[in-house]
Parts: structure tokens; sequence; C-alpha cells
């Protein structure tokens, strides 16, 4: 009989995204250095991480707000401590949580930051890492993330989803109540979103979420700050209106409204939006 070989699970994992726009050959190979002792993998969205790694594994994770936030969604409720290096155009995450976005200061915190739970959103089920948005300054922000990256084939159905936005009816209930009437409603975990579009003060180091009743009460408004912080045109500070903290609300429109989570529809209202602290650990500054 042939004796079978099995590959040890890896206690340490190092994750690199070469599409992040930080990342160069000179990047990859300090970041190989720094983290010898780990195994390296490419980011792949359908790789099976965890046939290759321990349950506690540590993590450090090497890329933009799309790599970064996939691996913290993904791990959300496991064990990983996890650390950082944003490598991306806009780092909304990294940026609320106080991490650097100098190279070698944010491999510093990863090898020999202080682990600790960070507060995420959740919808309907759904993890979310910036914001949870209702109505059209969802459907703007997923009309920004495929204009940016460039994924025309789904460009047209998204812009449909904008120019055909309507104003709807809401009503809250559970830590806040009150209803009226709006184009957005906005549930925030970090201070900007999608192209750093400023939309509170929030941090996932608070334990809380921010509702905000947007300040963009018209199409043309929302859309056209939208577009100047893609292109990183200064940004308005009166990105919010009024700003409520909360723990856990649900929502109910009239008539349904579309639901995104960061970046992605998942379904329409009603929703239940809770604020809840992740299991895995950042590595942060001491």
């Amino acid at each position: 009989m042939t004796a079978v070989q099995t590959r040890a699970k890896a206690t340490r994992v190092l994750v690199i995204s070469r599409g992040a726009g930080g990342m160069n050959p000179d990047v990859e190979a300090k970041l190989r250095k720094a983290f010898a002792d780990h195994l390296v993998l490419d980011f792949d969205p359908d790789q099976d991480f965890e046939k290759l790694m321990t349950s506690q594994a540590r993590i450090v994770v090497a890329g933009g707000d799309g790599t970064v936030e996939f691996i913290v969604r993904k791990f959300a409720d496991s064990k990983h401590p996890v650390g950082i290096v944003a490598l991306g155009t806009f780092n909304n995450l990294a940026r609320a949580l106080g991490l650097p976005t100098d190279v070698d200061k944010a491999i510093e915190v990863a090898k020999g930051g202080r682990a600790r739970a960070i507060t995420l959103g959740r919808v309907n089920g759904r993890i979310f890492v910036e914001a949870c948005a209702i109505g059209l300054f969802g459907e703007t922000i997923a009309l920004g993330d495929s204009a940016k990256d460039m994924e025309f084939g789904k460009l047209a159905a998204k812009l449909k989803n904008v120019v055909s936005a309507k104003p709807f009816r809401y009503e809250l209930t559970g830590d806040l109540q009150g209803s009226g009437s709006a184009m957005s409603l906005v549930f925030s975990n970090t201070a900007t979103i999608g192209s750093r579009l400023s939309i509170s003060d929030a941090t996932p180091i608070d334990t809380y979420l921010e509702f905000t009743v947007h300040a963009g009460r018209t199409r043309g408004d929302i859309v056209g700050r939208a577009i100047k912080s893609a292109l990183l045109i200064q940004r308005d500070d009166d990105a919010a209106a009024q700003m409520f903290r909360f723990s856990e609300l649900e929502v109910k429109t009239k008539p349904r409204v579309r639901v995104y989570a960061d970046n992605y529809q998942v379904g329409r209202t009603p929703a239940t939006i809770r604020a809840e602290a992740s299991a895995l650990k950042v590595l942060l500054p001491r």
C-alpha cells in the first residue's frame, strides 16, 4: 500500500492581490520578505481558503478595499487574527481603523499590532463592512463600482436603476423610531464608502452603526457628489444631514426598495440591520 501524503494546513497565510493599485514587484518582494514564514496565496474569491489553513491561522491580506473586505466578510465569524496592508486607491476600511497606508508602517502593524474585535454590520443576514444603503445611494455606489472596475456589461443595468430611482416612504423601529420620505437611507460603519465618498463619522472601532437620512435629496445631488468622489475631486463636508447611532433597526418602505450591503444587492426591503462584534480579531496599532 502506498502511503498518502497530505500537506499540513498553514498556521500563517499571506493573501496578495496583484490587481491592487499600490501593488508592484518591489512591494510584493517586500511583503514576501516580511512574511517569509507565511503561506503566500494569490487572491482568488473562488479559492477554498479553509482547506489550506488551520481554524485560527493568522491571515495577512495585502490589497485594496475589495480584497481586504472580502477576507473580513468571509472570516467575520471565525477566530482568525487578521493583519491588513492597504494597497488600494481608497482604503476606506484601513482609514476608518486608523491603520497606516504607508507599506512599511502597515507591515509593522500586521506583524506586531494589537488584536481586537471590530464592529461589522449585518443586513438580512449579510455582513457589510462599509455600509448598508437603501434606495438611490445604494444604486449609485453599485454604478460607481462598475464604472471603476470597467464592468461595462453591468453598467447599463445599474445606470437604469439610478435613473429610475424614486422617493419612498420609510418607517424605522428598534433603537430608533421614526418615519418620513427619502431618496436614500444609509447605515454606515465607516466614514467613507465606495470611491471615498464621505458619509458619516462612523468607525468599526465603535460598537454601533450610524444612520443617515442623506443630505442629497435629489438624484442630481447624490450622483453629482458620487462622481466628484470617484474622480478624487474635493469632497463635500455636508455629506450627512443628520446622523443617529444605533445597534439594531428594522426598516420598512413603501414601495419596497433595493437594499445593498456594501456594493452588493441583497434583496429589497423590509430590512433588519444590526451592529455586531466580529469573532475575528484585526491587528491594529498599539
